[in-house]
């Protein structure tokens, strides 16, 4: 678990933010999606807390990795928002749902810290 709130923005215009409080950015035809740290302002329902593993043990061609974390959060109906990186998935879960989201992956076998 990363150890801050993230909130999601879109951008129509295809221009990086000003600041550097961004966490991930995700160019497409229908514009700039931007993952960042939570300020005060965002409210709770728009928070997200992020599930990021970076493991070396694995390739970029390892089929299910992502599937695996995701079907244990579909099944406890925990809604989720992904970005994958070279080396990791961050897998981002509403803050309102954290503790059923972990519940669910801990009873799939995986280890949170």
């Amino acid at each position: 678990m990363l150890d801050r709130a993230l909130s999601l923005e879109h951008h129509l215009k295809l221009r990086e933010p000003n600041d550097d409080q961004w966490l991930a950015l995700i160019r497409a035809s229908e514009g700039l999606t931007v993952i960042r740290t939570a300020g005060s302002s965002v409210p709770v329902q728009d928070r997200w807390v992020a599930l990021y593993d970076a493991d070396p043990d694995h390739g970029l061609d390892e089929p299910g990795l992502l599937a695996a974390v995701l079907t244990p959060l579909a099944r406890a109906a925990v809604p989720a928002f992904t970005a994958s990186t070279y080396h990791a998935d961050l897998v981002l879960v509403p803050e309102e749902s954290r503790e059923l989201a972990l519940d669910a992956l801990r009873s799939a076998g995986f280890d949170i810290c």
